[in-house]
């Protein structure tokens, strides 16, 4: 009997739940590491707004996409 699969995949249930995790910690990590840049460019002398706003959305899609894959490792209503 084959498992449970995720998304209409052929993949194994686990299997698509261990790469939606990796996913989201990559996901965090770059959320982090735009923070950071956000702070540096903040703190610069000549402050560079476009490119604040940039990072910025980047990070708001990078946070959308963290809750898509959350939402699929914990989906509010049983199968």
């Amino acid at each position: 009997m084959p498992g449970r699969v995720l998304g209409g995949c052929n993949v194994p249930l686990s299997k698509d739940i261990r790469t939606v995790q990796m996913r989201i910690l990559e996901l965090e990590a770059e959320h982090r590491e735009l923070d950071q840049v956000i702070e540096e460019i903040t703190a610069a002398v000549v402050v560079d707004e476009l490119a604040i706003r940039r990072l910025k959305k980047r990070k708001l899609q990078i946070k959308d996409q963290m809750a898509l894959l959350s939402s699929q490792l914990n989906p509010n209503e049983p199968a």
